[in-house]
């Protein structure tokens, strides 16, 4: 693939087959130096150090070096004035993508050529997916060896499987490569064109995603279903019945009564759940509805008769084992099992892998090794007997959609498997927990299947009045529990209509006494119960991949991602586990399926990643591919998009076609009062509730209500609260009329302007010693005299007192100091604010004050974990990461899981980056003199971050 390069040197020289520039390199080793390991991560790097020993350099690239530019600041010079500069891809020149060295890789980058000077040759150790492909890629492109490149690749990290890789290395697969760089340019032509259409109708800083759009839609697609679901009252009648007694022996334990459900009078059949048209609430089909009435006059009239038996059906019992564990079902599983969000899943998981622990854990393959086969079935027989394996090996086939990510399934790590007790003095509670999960399921996989019987009666009777009555029961027994002693499959979402049965784990059993056709029970008990139809559940992380999965859209090594990013986006919420869409989701899937279906359209997503997977085969051109998604053309299965113009020419047509208050209004189910109409919106301040059309009243919507809780009693409650606006009275100097406001970040002032004014309002947020309430005008116009100019320092600068996020505080250029009250802020005077800032900077903190909440020890730091008040809202700490609660987090309710998500969530993410302050113009010596204290500096750290060897 040929490219633009920056900071990397001149453009590469070679070109294989597939296109994939390569520098031309020596054949052999260079004598004398050693062998030069590039890993992505230094857990890696310590690890497989220690595997190869002293004759290699094993190094990390700290993940990728480099990538499209992030913004114009990052686009070179000698390309700004492009005009597919702001793309960062030259779509008129078969779509050549500009890359840049990340500016915190550059050090890393400079670093690794160094070690590449002395290296005989170089072992690139990425991992064995798409995305490890491109990271190799890009380390040949940029760092250019000029001695053998080798491809090393192995799926765990153990001695003999580092050992396997070293001795037989292969070449880069550029088909791999050219896949991901085509989702990459894809994915930006995608984003950087119709992510301004957002911001332009919807929202500024908003952002459209090809696969994040469509899972956004497929959580608001289930939210519209709540919102309109009608919810339906029925009853339904359980009846005891006891087996009479006969002289004949029993098996001890055997029940003597069976509990069962009426399915039928009068030969039709009981409306259950199920037979409620969401929509509606009402009754579909022929079936009867029963109501309290009727379930309580029918348990009358059958009191004191006697059922009999009409029909007993037994079965065989026969349970498979699951397969092991890929990606999405990991991630399912844990989410279901430990509450996990999908994050946190894979990151447990990483630290899993690169310790040696687990097999490569980005996988949509089910396929074990013969070693790892037989190392479970080892296990198996080892800890549960020999019945408990069968004659046969399982071998497992990938059900998903062009699976290739990696080729075995997520397992324990060897050829020989460490059971979780084992292995326990070594892993945090976290990591336990997964390894005896994926260890389990492994095992599992191996074993014989669960075996037992099933038994479905039904009984009949007549009631006082002669109505033919049917009840039916099942059970289940295990005799055989085989694959059942190492591993349960958990249950997600079951329906509320369901019965017990349907919610029974696999290991559940219910047993029914012995009964026989004709035999006669007498009705201990009938209770009568009342129900209400639920609607659909929401999404949860767990069942939106799995959704995703079955839909063919995204892939493994993406879905934590997907989760994650619709989330930071503010597109998802959650609230427990159930992933709840904003009203800005809903305007930006308004506007995508009024305007861009094809872009969010199920099929549609799904094709383009078969698609890709052909590019990764190498049976699909990447450029012809590319072309014909963005200028247009004869198409191949692209959805008509190439058939209607390309992205580029279907995205400049219909900008002006969008209607923004069209897209960004909800209409909601509910009615105001008076029976007014309602619609939420999306305004610039946050989503709203206007009633009665235009003139309409307005209210601002809470941010933790969901969009299906908006019920005409909660409508009207929020539209007739008394406003937290007041209006206080004239600015005298301006003619403009002065409001106390409540804001997102507390109450404030600020001036009313006439429509269509260009000049900015006047703003001052209250002191902590006034209330909305007791505000007045004259505290109000105080307030707006802020930032107050005290005076003019002796040396020119100008001094100012400002009410800031932190507090009171004077400053004099790009000095300040604190206040210590609020007051002061209207009081100081010059000479005071000249002996403040005489003073020394006083650079400690106060003391902390004291915790709103303890949760306990973080699984991961063992660190207390608190919940404090922090500046910009509650957050939690483990007295070393913090992290803010999120919409739908509550001081009260949450819990130390959740906050540990929280927690791990933020310490993935990195410390915070700063901005940095504007360059100033120094005098030459004086840069000179910088630049020979960066060199010195450079140097001592080159010497305090050696690379990492074995001896």
């Amino acid at each position: 693939m040929p490219t633009k390069t920056s900071q990397t040197g001149s453009e590469s020289t070679d070109a294989t087959a597939a296109g994939t520039k390569v520098p031309a390199r020596r054949k052999t080793a260079a004598s004398g130096g050693k062998p030069l390991v590039i890993v992505e991560s230094p857990t890696k790097a310590n690890k497989i150090a220690g595997y190869l020993g002293s004759g290699y350099v094993v190094e990390a690239s700290v993940g990728h070096i480099r990538d499209l530019p992030r913004n114009a600041a990052d686009v070179p010079a000698e390309h700004k004035g492009a005009a597919w500069a702001r793309l960062g891809v030259d779509v008129d020149n078969s779509f050549e993508p500009l890359y840049v060295v990340s500016p915190d890789r550059k050090q890393q980058v400079s670093r690794l050529k160094q070690l590449m000077k002395d290296a005989s040759e170089v072992y690139l150790a990425t991992d064995e997916d798409r995305e490890g492909e491109a990271i190799a890629w890009h380390l040949v492109d940029t760092l250019k060896p000029r001695v053998p490149v080798h491809r090393m690749v192995f799926h765990e990290i153990t001695p003999e499987a580092i050992a396997r890789a070293v001795a037989n290395p292969r070449e880069l697969d550029t088909a791999l490569v050219d896949a991901q760089e085509t989702r990459r340019i894809l994915d930006r032509l995608y984003g950087y064109e119709v992510s301004p259409v957002l911001w332009k109708k919807v929202l500024p800083k908003l952002s459209a995603g090809r696969v994040q759009s469509v899972a956004t839609r497929i959580v608001v697609e289930r939210e519209r279903e709540r919102m309109a679901f009608h919810a339906a009252d029925y009853w339904s009648l359980e009846g005891t019945f006891a087996v009479p007694r006969t002289g004949a022996a029993t098996d001890e334990g055997e029940p003597t009564t069976v509990r069962a459900k009426l399915v039928s009078v009068d030969d039709s059949r009981v409306a259950t759940g199920k037979d409620f048209d969401p929509a509606t609430g009402r009754v579909s089909g022929d079936v009867v509805h029963l109501d309290e009435a009727g379930a309580r006059g029918l348990a009358a009239r059958l009191e004191g008769r006697q059922v009999s038996v009409s029909r007993v059906d037994e079965k065989p019992y026969r349970r498979r084992p699951y397969a092991p564990f890929t990606t999405s079902t990991l991630q399912m599983d844990a989410g279901r099992k430990l509450g996990w969000s999908s994050a946190q899943t894979m990151r447990v998981a990483q630290r899993l892998y690169e310790n040696g622990h687990i097999t490569y854990m980005r996988t949509d393959s089910t396929n074990l090794s013969q070693e790892a086969i037989n190392a479970a079935r080892s296990q198996a027989r080892e800890l549960y007997g020999d019945a408990y394996v069968p004659a046969e090996a399982r071998r497992y086939k990938s059900k998903a959609k062009g699976a290739q990510e990696a080729h075995e399934a997520i397992r324990p790590a060897g050829d020989n498997f460490r059971t979780p007790g084992q292995l326990a003095p070594q892993l945090a509670r976290d990591e336990f927990r997964l390894y005896e999960l994926i260890w389990q399921r492994t095992v599992a996989s191996q074993m014989a299947d669960a075996v037992g019987q099933t038994v479905s009666i039904r009984l009949a009777g007549r009631s006082a009045t002669d109505e033919a009555v049917e009840f039916t029961a099942s059970g289940r027994t295990i005799t055989f529990p085989g694959f059942l002693k190492a591993y349960v499959e958990s249950r997600d979402e079951a329906p509320a209509s369901a019965g017990d049965d349907e919610n029974a784990g696999d290991d559940a059993e219910r047993r029914l006494p012995r009964l026989e056709r004709g035999q006669q029970l007498d009705t201990q008990a009938l209770d009568a119960k009342g129900h209400t139809t639920s609607p659909p559940a929401r999404y949860t992380e767990p069942s939106l991949i799995a959704r995703l999965e079955e839909l063919g859209i995204g892939r493994p090594s993406t879905y934590s991602s997907i989760m994650q990013t619709i989330q930071d986006r503010g597109y998802v919420w959650k609230k427990g586990n159930s992933l709840v869409p904003s009203f800005i989701a809903f305007a930006v899937v308004n506007l995508l399926e009024q305007h861009f279906a094809q872009l969010v359209d199920y099929d549609f997503t799904a094709s383009l990643e078969e698609e890709l997977d052909e590019i990764a085969g190498g049976t699909l051109q990447r450029v012809d591919w590319l072309t014909e998604f963005y200028f247009g053309g004869q198409g191949r299965g692209s959805g008509g998009i190439a058939e209607s113009g390309g992205l580029k020419q279907i995205v400049g047509q219909r900008l002006e076609e969008i209607d923004a208050r069209g897209v960004n209004s909800i209409p909601l189910r509910a009615l105001g009062p008076g029976g007014a109409s309602v619609v939420a919106r999306v305004g610039r301040y946050g989503p709203y509730l206007q009633a009665g059309g235009e003139d309409g009243p307005r209210v601002s919507i809470p941010e933790d209500i969901a969009p299906d809780e908006l019920t005409s009693e909660k409508v009207i409650e929020l539209l007739e609260a008394p406003s937290s606006d007041r209006e206080l009275g004239t600015d005298p100097a301006s003619g403009h009329t002065v409001v106390v406001k409540a804001g997102r970040y507390g109450p404030y002032v600020t001036t009313v302007l006439p429509e269509g004014s260009k000049e900015a309002p006047r703003t001052g947020s209250l002191f902590a010693t006034m209330t909305p309430e007791t505000i007045t005008l004259e505290d109000a116009l105080k307030l707006l005299t802020l930032p107050r100019t005290v005076g003019v320092a002796p040396d020119g600068e100008e001094i100012q007192a400002l009410n800031g996020r932190y507090g009171p505080y004077i400053k004099k250029g790009t000095d300040s100091r604190s206040l210590t009250s609020e007051n002061e802020l209207f009081t100081v005077t010059l000479d005071e604010a000249l002996a403040i800032f005489a003073q020394p900077k006083q650079r400690g903190r106060r003391a902390a004050a004291a915790p709103l909440k303890e949760l306990g020890a973080d699984p991961v730091t063992q660190g207390q974990v608190t919940v404090r008040e922090g500046r910009f809202g509650p957050y939690v700490t483990d007295g070393e990461t913090n992290a803010s609660l999120r919409k739908g987090d509550d001081v009260e309710t949450i819990t130390i899981e959740r906050a540990a998500e929280l927690l791990a969530d933020r310490r993935a993410r990195g410390p915070a980056t700063k901005k940095k302050a504007a360059k100033k113009t120094t005098a030459k010596k004086a840069t000179a003199k910088k630049a020979t204290a960066k060199k010195a500096t450079a140097k001592k750290t080159a010497a305090k971050t050696a690379p990492v060897t074995a001896g």
